[in-house]
């Protein structure tokens, strides 16, 4: 299989790889020194105040950065997640990290069968052997047909 035939794969050889994430604009670092920036400059208007005899403008900012805290927090959490989608031989294996959370999941290609997302906003479903998984959650709506029919392909060529 040539890496020609595929808009989402990497093949190399016999094996074809699928590696769908989040598209995020900021890496983890950059997203901690952000949030290190926001927080030193609440703080120092905070204690600015405080020495100026506004005495509950600290409690606030610190409020302020613990509430933003937990919400990069919650961000960030879902910024990893990733699905991985790999043909090797007679094996079809799915890995996905949801909110920290890894599975995976293995298939026969032989028994392996690829719905196409039949609305707007379905997920792609793989099926076989009594297991199912729903991949491309990191796919536009539009492109899942295109990217189910690559993995369709990729399945029953070799």
């Amino acid at each position: 299989m040539s890496s020609a035939k595929y808009r989402f794969a990497t093949a190399d050889g016999q094996k074809v790889e699928w590696f769908l994430r989040q598209n995020c604009a900021m890496t983890p670092g950059q997203f901690g020194a952000c949030y290190g920036f926001i927080s030193a400059v609440s703080l120092c208007i905070g204690i600015f105040f405080w020495t100026q005899g506004a005495t509950l403008v600290l409690p606030f900012s610190a409020l302020e950065i613990i509430v933003l805290g937990i919400g990069f927090l919650c961000f960030a959490r879902r910024a990893l997640d990733r699905e991985r989608i790999c043909i090797d031989g007679n094996l079809v294996t799915v890995e996905f990290e949801l909110a920290g959370v890894t599975s995976k999941i293995c298939f026969e290609r032989a028994w392996l069968r690829v719905e196409f997302p039949k609305r707007p906003r379905q997920l792609i479903e793989l099926r076989g052997q009594g297991q199912v998984v729903e991949v491309g959650r990191f796919v536009r709506p539009e492109w899942r047909a295109a990217l189910a029919a690559e993995i369709r392909r990729g399945v029953h060529v070799g």
